[in-house]
């Protein structure tokens, strides 16, 4: 049987290698640089300055110093696209985040305006980051007990190490460029999660089909195959998922950009695990099997007699 449409399983070594440094890379990132945490899961305050334009950020530190903020050489002070700046710092105190927030619009000589200190304890942000990792935990194991249910272990295995290779990778580059990892983030990564397990899924659902009755191919070609057939609908729902993120990216403010940031660097490794890791992995281990094994040498056998 001629083979159809662009050869996936023949260049699944360069795949697996790509996903590889990509994931070396994302863990050296976490390993050397690490991820900068909101103060939804560190606690803190984050003051919302309007009208402040014609000042920079290094005069805003220079307030924050003169106000009596705690850490203030190493407060997140973020420009917003209305001239003004989202400020972040160690404050847990909401007295003290409201006093220093007057003063510091004295410091800048900018309006009066409502006070707009918002203050979380740590308290809270144990309990965000342990509920996060409780969701995602469950997720992962209702996905394996799911998968195996529905299709077989195998199937299930070769998933989650998919998704596990999605999530590392949009926080290593989270990690690298420096980004906050807010709640957002984390309800970014669990959709991408469902997203990047719905791709897999449609995939292993084709290959379950095609394997049925097997007997004139190899199952690395079946498998080639089945992703070719889904090839188109794979480019379509990517663009479908991909066009609304971007538009947050351009036009969204900056709570909705930094979702959208998750979600576009998820998306796009979600869409390229399902077809380049998680179904040739799942056709690596399943051509292990005595029945394909024997499948395989008949194939080659036929191909060379030809």
């Amino acid at each position: 049987m001629a083979r159809r449409g662009i050869d996936f399983m023949g260049k699944r070594n360069i795949f697996f290698a790509v996903s590889g440094a990509l994931v070396v890379i994302a863990v050296l990132a976490l390993l050397l640089k690490g991820l900068t945490f909101g103060i939804d899961f560190q606690g803190g305050t984050v003051m919302t300055l309007a009208q402040a334009e014609g000042v920079d950020t290094e005069t805003v530190r220079e307030a924050l110093k003169t106000a009596g903020v705690p850490d203030a050489g190493n407060a997140s002070i973020q420009p917003t696209d209305d001239g003004g700046f989202i400020v972040r710092t160690a404050e847990s105190d909401t007295a003290k985040a409201q006093e220093a927030f007057g003063i510091i619009l004295s410091e800048l000589g900018l309006p009066d305006q409502d006070v707009n200190a918002t203050t979380i304890g740590p308290g809270w942000g144990e309990n965000v980051t342990n509920a996060a990792v409780i969701a995602l935990i469950v997720s992962m194991v209702a996905i394996l007990g799911y998968v195996s249910f529905r299709f077989e272990y195998k199937m299930s295995v070769t998933a989650v190490l998919a998704l596990f290779h999605d999530a590392l990778i949009v926080l290593g580059i989270y990690a690298i460029a420096g980004r906050e990892v807010t709640p957002n983030t984390i309800a970014a990564v669990l959709t991408i999660l469902g997203y990047s397990l719905y791709d897999t899924i449609v995939v292993f659902h084709r290959i379950k089909e095609n394997a049925a009755g097997l007997s004139k191919r190899s199952f690395m070609e079946m498998t080639n195959d089945s992703i070719n057939e889904m090839l188109m609908r794979w480019v379509n729902t990517g663009l479908v998922q991909i066009v609304p993120v971007i538009a947050l990216m351009l036009f969204g403010g900056e709570t909705l950009k930094d979702f959208a940031f998750a979600m576009a660097v998820g998306l796009i490794s979600g869409a390229y695990s399902s077809i380049g890791l998680a179904s040739p992995l799942f056709a690596v281990w399943k051509e292990r099997e005595p029945k394909f094994q024997a499948l395989k040498k008949k194939y080659e056998a036929q191909q060379a007699a030809r």
